[in-house]
């Protein structure tokens, strides 16, 4: 998802080159590089889902929302499952309270097995208009469901998530709230590959209303089509900054378009030479030992966070966006 920051713009109608050198070296990616980086024939993603346990408002309060609700699960948590998928799905409180006594049900899957809950805050509140105390009543609040559940299972709450992708606009900020988030046993979530799911899943959920089968496909079609893309240039982006490919870490979103779609786009994943790991194990990498020691005021992927931080210029415009006419569909346009 491109912010406007740390890219090279446009002339005219041509693009400038996709990348420039390297300009200031910075310490940690000489050791990044020495320390063992797997080969590039071992691709490695870590799945994540944000907004669980339903991300869409037609869930919230409306007839038949709770039903919406545990058939986009069913669908995405068997896909899942059928193909060995390990995973990690960020809960927002206020969606498990709008959803009643089926909001706390749906999770339940989500604590067993290959999959792991994580806390994406109570209200799913922009950390950028909150001040550190804020930050802690989401992380606390976001805890009220999900920790009693994760620790009934024996197992731990391990990571955080905050909402767009916001992880501080200031750099005070961005070390306090990491600070509180070591403190209450967290590890901040990465992220890598972006597939703006949420323009296509708007779209999506318009087709599904006015019941057209024909833009209901052509939008799988192209969301996918678009995946591909943005897999492959995170990729290359991650490369290029680092020196070596560290574990991809997805996000997406707990919605009816990526139910309808998850075995084929766990299928093309596999296409792309990936192996599927849990997000601890893509964590592990060198490469994450520290999140980026930046501030910003946007959600851009850790590929332009790293970036930023090692002075690395990149061309965001080679960075695709959704197609205009879903983007103008979605809009009812």
């Amino acid at each position: 998802m491109k912010t406007g920051l740390w890219y090279l713009p446009r002339r005219g109608s041509g693009v400038m080159a996709a990348m420039l050198l390297l300009v200031a070296a910075h310490p940690a990616l000489a050791q990044a590089q020495a320390e063992a980086a797997p080969p590039a024939a071992e691709r490695r993603v870590a799945i994540t889902f944000d907004d669980l346990p339903y991300v869409h408002a037609s869930a919230r309060g409306e007839a038949g929302g709770a039903r919406v609700a545990a058939d986009a699960n069913r669908a995405i948590v068997a896909a899942l499952k059928r193909q060995r998928v390990p995973a990690t799905g960020f809960v927002t409180e206020q969606h498990v309270r709008a959803l009643g006594d089926a909001g706390p049900a749906l999770l339940r899957e989500w604590n067993q097995g290959l999959l792991e809950l994580g806390n994406h805050g109570a209200r799913h509140a922009d950390s950028n208009g909150l001040d550190i105390d804020g930050i802690g009543r989401e992380v606390i609040d976001g805890e009220a469901t999900i920790r009693p559940m994760v620790e009934a299972a024996g197992r731990k709450l391990r990571f955080f998530r905050f909402p767009y992708n916001h992880v501080g606009d200031t750099v005070e900020k961005r070390q306090a709230a990491e600070a509180l988030l070591a403190r209450h046993g967290y590890r901040l979530a990465a992220a890598t590959i972006d597939t703006s799911d949420y323009v296509f899943d708007q779209a999506y959920e318009r087709a599904l209303k006015g019941a057209d089968d024909w833009m209901r496909r052509r939008i799988e079609e192209a969301y996918l089509a678009h995946s591909r893309t943005q897999i492959a240039y995170y990729a290359t982006l991650d490369r290029t900054v680092l020196g070596y490919e560290p574990p991809a870490i997805l996000l997406l979103h707990l919605n009816r378009l990526n139910a309808a779609t998850m075995d084929r786009l766990l299928r093309l994943i596999r296409q792309q030479d990936y192996r599927f790991v849990s997000l601890d194990e893509a964590q592990s990498d060198p490469a994450y030992r520290e999140s980026p020691r930046i501030a910003t005021k946007y959600g851009p992927m850790w590929g332009y966070r790293w970036a930023k931080e090692r002075q690395v210029k990149v061309d965001g415009s080679k960075e695709q966006e959704p197609p205009e006419w879903v983007a103008r569909y979605a809009e009812g346009k």
